[in-house]
């Protein structure tokens, strides 16, 4: 049975779409921006939007019961490929075990000026 799951330390979906959707022990958590889900602005630089893009991540996960150790798939969006090496260093602090498959895109634009944005697949 679908649930919608909402995280009230993320921020809020910036569009008509749900924070994350969990199914039959799957959950779907949608692109996250680097925006503070407190004060509702965005980080500065590289490491510090990964830092809170997978922080939001996080935080949704965990509303639902699930951590990042349940995730099995992310997708990384980076509005300029040459932040990669910065963005994989963060992102080996938030996983550092059974690391999920990935992949990661260089695209045009992300939604607000981001610099990245991050999704995931998790499975209990």
């Amino acid at each position: 049975m679908k649930k919608i799951i909402a995280s009230p330390l993320a921020p809020k979906a910036v569009g008509p779409y749900s924070q994350a959707v969990e199914n039959n022990g799957t959950i779907y958590v949608s692109g996250q921006l680097p925006i503070n889900g407190a004060t509702g602005k965005m980080a500065e630089g590289i490491e510090e939007q990964t830092r809170q893009s997978l922080t939001n991540l996080r935080y949704i996960l965990e509303e639902a019961g699930y951590s990042l150790a349940d995730v099995v798939k992310t997708t990384v969006l980076l509005d300029d490929i040459a932040d990669f090496a910065a963005m994989n260093a963060v992102y080996a602090t938030f996983f550092t075990e059974q690391m999920p498959a990935r992949m990661c895109y260089e695209v045009a634009k992300l939604p607000m000026g981001a610099k990245v944005e991050i999704d995931a697949v998790a499975v209990k």
